[in-house]
């Protein structure tokens, strides 16, 4: 981007017509590939912002090198907060999340950006990641697949259709927006979770607009393992998602948590305890083993005959034999789900019994300023809580707060 004067009328340096902000920890060569792509954008446009959440590595350095904006927090803070201060940072009226992990398409922000100019009365916008994962390995296709093909579903018209959660890992929002709601809320999710699903509750709520637009697409780089896919469902978003979906009384049938997934992840618990039972009666020798098996066999058959349309997708891009072996990660999917249902309903109701116990008072704490609204409490009063006292000086990101410093590399340039 070229800080040129926009004419005699103003006389300071143009402002970009958008910020990409990319929050950063030890990215390594992802990163560095994520930082190519946006030079190779058609859209030249734009200014790019790296947070630096206390980095190990390069990382800092290598931004700097592209030309970025450069932000250095001297200790991780999670995304949230990175995220918060890049926002700060920025001098355009939108904002461009994306993750250190994902690398644009040379089309995806000018497509983005012609939403916004289409509609005035937009407020966020999320896409999806594209069919062609970087990363080899079962899980790492199955997982980047997966959120391909949930993000591809619904009624589309022109390519968009309303959605009421937002995603950073390719997102935009209007920043006088995303300022005046708060931002994210670093104090709930100090770690990566569900604090773009939590922002764009709150958006919606009142009454703002978001949509899902399925031709922005970027791809996810990101190597999975089976043990960090496990974790990131239980406790980086079904707990907090389902905590969430009680505190907001939200009725979530969207995206992944459609009524026909629901019925699948219902149907995964009642197979395996089937299938327990079984093999008990079997080892016991028991009569009617075989028909519990068989039962258990019919339920997984019907979660597949559920989920056809994503097993014949695996199988257009990837083959046959990947599609067979992304049953069980599915059944290992639903299972998470369901666990995370159960955590998250035990923390909940303990919740409520301590404070059933303990008698104390939930009243509504003022938020004289930019406040976050987490929705109800499971006495069904509101809680507030203050996210951040910014004065408007902040907002203008006219100084640097404690614990953060930014540095400009040489001018970032998409066309360079």
């Amino acid at each position: 981007m070229d800080d040129v004067p926009a004419g005699p009328a103003s006389p300071g340096p143009r402002r970009p017509s958008l910020s990409v902000v990319v929050p950063v920890r030890d990215g390594g060569r992802d990163f560095e590939r994520c930082l190519r792509r946006l030079r190779d954008s058609a859209l030249t446009d734009f200014e790019l912002i790296v947070v630096d959440d206390g980095s190990t590595d390069n990382s800092a350095a290598v931004a700097e090198q592209a030309g970025a904006v450069v932000v250095r927090l001297d200790r991780p803070q999670g995304p949230a907060a990175a995220r918060n201060r890049g926002a700060r940072e920025a001098a355009a009226p939108l904002i461009f999340f994306l993750d250190a992990d994902v690398a644009v398409h040379p089309e995806t922000l000018g497509r983005a950006l012609v939403r916004f100019a289409d509609d005035p009365g937009l407020s966020a916008l999320f896409g999806s990641y594209d069919d062609t994962p970087q990363a080899h390995g079962l899980v790492s296709q199955y997982r980047n697949l997966l959120h391909h093909f949930v993000h591809q579903q619904g009624d589309f018209r022109n390519n968009i259709r309303p959605a009421h959660t937002f995603w950073t890992g390719c997102g935009v929002i209007r920043r006088e927006v995303f300022l005046t709601f708060g931002g994210f809320d670093p104090w709930l999710y100090p770690r990566p979770a569900i604090e773009d699903i939590e922002l764009g509750y709150r958006l919606t709520r009142a009454g703002h607009r978001i949509v899902l637009a399925r031709d922005v697409q970027a791809t996810h780089m990101k190597r999975w393992s089976l043990a960090e896919m496990i974790r990131t469902d239980i406790f980086r978003r079904g707990v907090p998602w389902m905590l969430l979906i009680r505190r907001s009384g939200t009725a979530e049938t969207d995206l992944n948590v459609k009524a026909t997934q629901k019925l699948c992840v219902a149907l995964t618990g009642l197979s395996l305890a089937v299938a327990a039972v079984g093999l008990l009666a079997a080892i016991a020798r028991l009569p009617g083993a075989a028909g519990l098996m068989l039962a258990a066999a019919a339920g997984v058959a019907a979660i597949v005959s559920l989920n056809r349309a994503f097993f014949a997708f695996l199988t257009r891009r990837k083959g046959w034999r990947l599609a067979a072996a992304a049953i069980p990660l599915q059944l290992v999917y639903y299972c998470c789900c369901g666990l995370s249902v159960v955590i998250a309903m035990t923390h909940w109701n303990l919740g409520r019994i301590h404070r059933l116990l303990t008698r104390r008072d939930t009243a509504v704490v003022p938020a004289p300023h930019l406040a976050i609204d987490r929705g109800e409490d499971s006495n069904g009063r509101p809680r507030r809580r203050r996210l951040l006292r910014r004065s408007v000086e902040e907002t203008s990101h006219a100084e640097t707060p404690k614990g953060a410093e930014t540095q400009r590399g040489g001018t970032f340039r998409g066309d360079a």
